[in-house]
């Protein structure tokens, strides 16, 4: 079974109370998004297999460590999933991005697909999926299936609020999966909003309220 974390540190706690805020803007709600996508980020990468190399210093030759093989992919699931992107790329510059669009239909609230597209080499690969929100848990759950047939070598959902519906939905669809989330919130309202939540990430994000 995949672990779930919820990040109790301080930094993360402080800035998602912010986050909340429904006087919060557009530009500030993206570098709060940004931010707290970093500092989990750092949290997700803990198990990141590592090989010793040697370095030469201005003293003398040190033994140190890199990050062995191709490294990470990301895969934001759009829209919403974007604002997270530029956080864990100021980490991690060189991982790679791929993107799986899908929008919920209002009335059923079940997901559907209309983009993918992979990095070439992404069964050399770690994925971390990001979306703001784990809702109903429907779009994770799609999306994980569809990356899952590209063979990846691990895949990690991160996300920012989750509900226990979305998360009980996410662990029993893809029990191998770690989850990672700053707070874990009371339970969906009947449009599937998250309560307490903090609104629909995406039109936050992008202004579109």
């Amino acid at each position: 079974m995949g672990t779930v974390t919820i990040t109790n540190h301080p930094l993360i706690q402080h800035k998602l109370s912010i986050l909340r805020d429904k006087n919060t803007g557009s530009k500030e709600f993206r570098t709060l998004i940004s931010e707290i996508a970093m500092l989990e980020c750092y949290e997700a990468t803990r198990d990141l297999p590592l090989k010793e190399i040697e370095v030469e210093t201005p003293v003398a030759v040190a033994k140190a460590h890199d990050i062995a093989g191709k490294k990470l992919a990301i895969v934001p699931i759009l829209r919403a999933g974007l604002g997270m992107v530029d956080g864990i790329h100021a980490l991690i510059p060189s991982a790679k991005v791929g993107h799986i669009g899908m929008y919920r239909d209002h009335e059923t609230l079940q997901p559907h697909s209309y983009y993918c597209k992979m990095p070439q080499d992404i069964e050399e690969r770690d994925v971390i999926v990001l979306d703001p929100m784990l809702a109903t848990g429907g779009s994770a759950i799609d999306a994980i299936s569809q990356i899952k047939e590209f063979k990846p070598k691990s895949i990690k959902f991160m996300g920012i609020i989750a509900a226990p519906e979305g998360l009980e939905a996410l662990q029993k669809a893809h029990p191998d999966v770690d989850i990672y989330c700053a707070g874990l919130d009371d339970h969906l309202n009947e449009n599937g909003y998250i309560v307490p939540g903090l609104g629909d990430a995406g039109d936050r994000i992008f202004g579109t309220i």
